[in-house]
């Protein structure tokens, strides 16, 4: 599966969340930590559901840029 992912700089960190995933998060000094620690919370998350026995929801979200003219 193929989950769209977002990463968003706060006041002294980075912050990550996968919009498909209700409550799975992470930050990180760096975006690329964010987005390390988001692969393990996305595989930590999934097989959390698995053992509750809760289907998986499918990657539905996708990701779109919008030139704006200044």
């Amino acid at each position: 599966m193929r989950y769209a992912i977002v990463i968003e700089q706060a006041v002294d960190n980075f912050s990550a969340y996968v919009p498909d995933l209700p409550g799975c998060v992470t930050t990180g000094s760096t975006p690329q930590e964010a987005e390390q620690q988001l692969r393990e919370a996305i595989a930590f998350h999934l097989e959390g559901l698995r053992e509750d026995g809760i289907a998986i929801p499918p990657p539905v979200s996708r990701v779109e840029y919008v030139d704006i003219a200044a």
